[in-house]
């Protein structure tokens, strides 16, 4: 086995079992590869031994960047939701639900932005990263800088002990940690916290770089989506770059820096990743071969996911995210009475 290969398979650290789960994805509209592999699989896994979860369409999130024309977010959520139970996400456990349609979450957005300092936000990765992928996009609005905040606010509000994050995402919830940190060290009750501190809870979500090599998005136009057409499919792999440095059918490739491989290792078996990994380093096979042999395996989950699409009940959908929605404002409400006591606004 290769030393790629065997770092892709070390076991994640220890983790605690997690009592509330939550977390939450922009609606963007039907799902990609990205989603799936990136966020969803690992939401599952976590909904599966958590006692409650939560998982909501971030719509204000969405107008960070998109506040120009909100218009298509309503139509983009319904079809996002639909893909999350198509894919496996249970919504009958777990409680869907919109952001905008709890107010709380505002509430104590407002009420921990007073204490987040403004260098703490500018030193987020995803700030100026986003701000030089997206120059097509104007994000330097308040709303932008704050995003973090606002993600506190989203988790907080739940009392969540646990969010369901890939290894390289942990730095991202620190932010999180640090401020709730910093509003219980002002407003604890009676030398207890007011807030529960969130917790990444570690998921083995492989990696899946887009198209182009970088991240798959569909702001940048290299996602594959989850049930995309087979022949879309088709065409969109056999176009994608691979590693630049193999310019001709015998030079060795480095699999590591290939969105193909990436995508090898979500979707094909072990033997072949091995076997993949093993003879483009070698240029035993071609970038068109692996290709080839990644559709074998790609394009069956991808018909799977439109089968089950199509098999679902629209109008059942909307109706579990009205529950899920009454359910998170229940349990939002109850912890911004605990908030406003705390801070005196009562």
């Amino acid at each position: 086995m290769s030393e790629t290969a065997a770092q892709a398979e070390k076991p994640l650290a220890p983790r605690r079992v997690p009592q509330r789960v939550v977390s939450g994805m922009r609606p963007t509209g039907r799902m990609h590869l990205g989603n799936y592999n990136g966020a969803l699989r690992g939401w599952m896994e976590a909904a599966r031994v958590a006692r409650e979860s939560f998982f909501f369409s971030a719509d204000w999130h969405a107008l960070t960047s998109d506040y120009k024309d909100p218009s298509g977010i309503a139509a983009a959520q319904r079809e996002m939701f639909a893909d999350w139970i198509a894919a496996g996400l249970d919504a009958e456990k777990n409680a869907f639900f919109i952001q905008s349609h709890v107010k709380q979450h505002a509430e104590l957005f407002l009420l921990l932005g007073m204490i987040a300092p403004i260098g703490w936000l500018e030193r987020v990765p995803t700030y100026k990263e986003q701000q030089e992928q997206l120059r097509d996009k104007d994000l330097n609005n308040f709303g932008f800088l704050g995003y973090p905040v606002l993600q506190t606010a989203d988790v907080a509000i739940y009392g969540a002990d646990a969010v369901p994050v890939g290894q390289d995402q942990v730095s991202h919830l620190e932010l999180a940690r640090e401020l709730v940190r910093r509003f219980n060290h002002f407003y604890a009750v009676d030398g207890k916290p007011v807030l529960v501190e969130p917790y990444p809870y570690l998921t083995d979500s492989p990696k899946i770089l887009g198209l182009d090599g970088r991240k798959m998005s569909k702001s940048y136009g290299n996602a594959v989506e989850l049930g995309e057409d087979p022949e879309s499919a088709r065409k969109r792999i056999m176009v994608a770059v691979t590693d630049p440095a193999r310019k001709r059918r015998h030079d060795p490739g480095h699999p590591e820096i290939c969105p193909i491989y990436h995508l090898h290792r979500a979707y094909s078996s072990p033997e072949r990743v091995e076997f993949v990994d093993r003879e483009c380093r070698s240029a035993g096979i071609g970038c068109v071969d692996c290709k080839k042999m990644l559709l074998e395996s790609l394009i069956p989950a991808l018909e799977k996911h439109r089968t089950a699409r199509a098999q679902l009940d629209e109008k059942r959908v909307d109706e579990l995210v009205q529950l899920g929605t009454q359910k998170a404002s229940r349990v939002a409400e109850e912890t911004m009475t605990r908030v406003r006591d705390a801070v005196k606004l009562t």
